[in-house]
């Protein structure tokens, strides 16, 4: 069932078994695993259906250094679905190597071994609709993916290694039906959980209060509440909720909201690579299911021990756009459209080089004479991207050289002191607005700067390219400070631990020192790996759907609804 929180009296007290905060792909998974089961499961999403301003006001913040970090409401959604109404669809799997307590990586270490989500990436990648779960280059399609570069047998790095992409599924549409059929779940929209209440001694959630869009209170109950709003938001919730615990829920030792990392990401370096055209393959191979997988040029994780890096890989990327010197038509047509592309594309594909009158006619003059090239790339656009289901994963354009640059996505090493807080500024719900203060390490500069040099020398040793900085990033540090934090991935603000001396959360994911209390998703990861946290978040929301199934069968599981007036 599905209804509307505008439709709940003022006053009113709803209870059931399980509540879980936050209709996005973690939020949703557990929802629908527990709907396996006898439980009484109640959702709750601030947003609705479409997206709507006035709940998408509710997350605005500040940012301690705007340069480095997007406002704090661009990616985030509130709207059932969440992330995944915005998200490009890439799912990859973390490493083994990620989850080890590795001595040149400052506060590294899960308390669960790979092996322990291993199991659930299948499933996950269903869920997601990914394809199969083959992340081998060389299983993953008959015969073989092409390779990235031929001949190129680097000693520092694995080619084999790939990323499949989602349609991509946007989770609130794809799974609604199967939402609103379920028996023993309730969806309430347009439901903002503004506090979280325990018990006198602080060991138990006792009630939720929550605001409806025509922001009329009214409260939950529950024997479990799960809190799947985001790496910004949990920390938010977590903090806000001082009644009991002055510092904040969780926060005895000060970690919430401690251990902010996105990504380590951009774009970087001229590649020119010897030999002919059709030697090169940067593009998409088309799995039997239908899923477009990617290679990708990932160092080696006996490399990262030997030479103490984080996790790090590059991708072949089409060569500046900025430089009309590409002389490729379509990437000139996309220089001249730059304002209307969104913000993200604009971010990553346009760099904030001031334009002048001269650039400008050149990539009027490689849209003119590469016209043919820039209609090809508009249709298969349209009919690709679109207009497709599936779509297209991204801009693909062959230059019309061997002329590339290289796309960098690297782990950021955990930093207590890139954090999130909360500012001065309220909602409209009088609570405190978030604050994010971003940073970097030294180690996450080496490990973009040394991965790049092992690169170049793999290429030269090769004899297939030759890789080297442009003029204005022969510091890296220069090109991370230029790309900041990559998008909406927010990790490790409620991070899982052994104790509660270095985590907010248990391996399980429940709050140390409250018994029911579970956080689901990326706040909980100890460490970003390279990949996108997607897949792993629907992962471990399936580990974690199984261990309140279990724990289920020892607690009631009412569901009343008397409250939700009919219209």
């Amino acid at each position: 069932m599905i209804r509307h929180a505008n439709d709940v009296v003022r006053g009113a007290r709803l209870t059931a078994g399980t509540v879980i905060v936050g209709g996005g792909p973690a939020g949703i998974t557990l929802a629908l695993q527990l709907a396996r089961t006898e439980q009484s499961v109640l959702l709750l999403e601030s947003g609705g259906l479409e997206a709507d301003a006035k709940a998408q006001a509710l997350n605005a913040g500040e940012v301690a250094d705007a340069t480095l970090h997007s406002p704090p409401d661009t990616y985030r959604q509130r709207i059932l679905g969440g992330g995944t109404s915005i998200w490009g669809g890439r799912c990859v799997p973390f490493d083994p190597i990620d989850f080890e307590q590795r001595p040149w990586i400052a506060h590294s270490g899960w308390p669960i071994a790979w092996s322990e989500i291993e199991p659930y990436y299948a499933a996950a990648n269903l869920m997601c609709e990914a394809g199969a779960c083959e992340y081998d280059a060389r299983l993953a399609v008959p015969g073989g993916m092409r390779p990235v570069i031929r001949g190129f047998a680097p000693e520092h790095f694995d080619l084999n290694g790939i990323e499949r992409f989602s349609c991509p599924t946007h989770f609130g549409t794809r799974y609604r039906a199967r939402l609103a059929a379920a028996p023993n779940v309730s969806v309430l929209l347009g439901a903002t959980v503004t506090r979280l209440h325990t018990s006198p001694d602080g060991t138990r959630i006792t009630a939720l209060d929550v605001r409806n869009q025509h922001d009329i209170p009214f409260q939950v109950e529950a024997d479990t509440v799960v809190l799947a709003t985001g790496g910004m938001e949990v920390p938010r919730l977590l903090l806000t909720s001082n009644d009991v615990h002055a510092q904040g829920i969780g926060n005895t030792r000060d970690l919430v909201g401690r251990f902010y990392m996105c990504h380590i990401a951009g774009t970087v370096g001229r590649l020119r690579i010897a030999g002919p055209r059709d030697a090169v393959w940067h593009g998409y191979d088309i799995a039997p299911d239908g899923t477009y997988c990617r290679r990708r040029i990932a160092l080696r994780p006996e490399m990262q021990r030997q030479f103490g890096l984080g996790n790090v890989i590059y991708r072949l990327h089409h060569p500046r756009i900025t430089d009309p010197s590409h002389r490729t038509g379509p990437l000139s047509a996309i220089y001249l459209a730059q304002r209307f592309i969104s913000y993200e594309y604009a971010k990553r594909l346009v760099s904030d080089t001031p334009p002048t009158a001269g650039i400008w006619l050149r990539h009027g003059v490689n849209a003119a004479t590469d016209a043919l090239s820039t209609l090809r790339f508009l249709t298969h656009w349209l009919q690709h991207r679109t207009l497709a289901d599936r779509k297209f994963p991204s801009v693909i354009i062959r230059p019309r050289t061997n002329l590339f640059s290289l796309d960098f996505h690297a782990e950021q090493e955990p930093n207590p002191d890139s954090r999130i807080n909360l500012c001065e500024a309220t909602d409209r719900f009088g609570n405190r607005q978030l604050r994010v203060d971003w940073r970097y390490t030294a180690k996450d500069v080496e490990t973009v700067t040394r991965s790049f040099e092992l690169l170049r020398r793999d290429l030269a040793e090769n004899d297939v390219g030759d890789l080297n900085p442009v003029s204005n990033e022969t510091d890296i540090e220069t090109v991370i400070r230029r790309d900041g934090a990559y998008g909406g991935h927010h990790i490790g603000t409620a991070r899982m631990a052994s104790s509660a001396a270095s985590g907010v959360v248990d391996p399980n994911g429940k709050v140390f020192g409250v018994n029911n209390l579970y956080i689901a998703g990326s706040a909980t990861f100890p460490t970003s790996s390279q990949a996108n946290p997607t897949l792993t978040i629907v992962a471990l929301s399936l580990r974690l759907a199984r261990h309140l199934t279990r724990i289920a069968r020892h607690t009631p599981n009412v569901l009343t609804q008397e409250a939700v007036a009919a219209e």
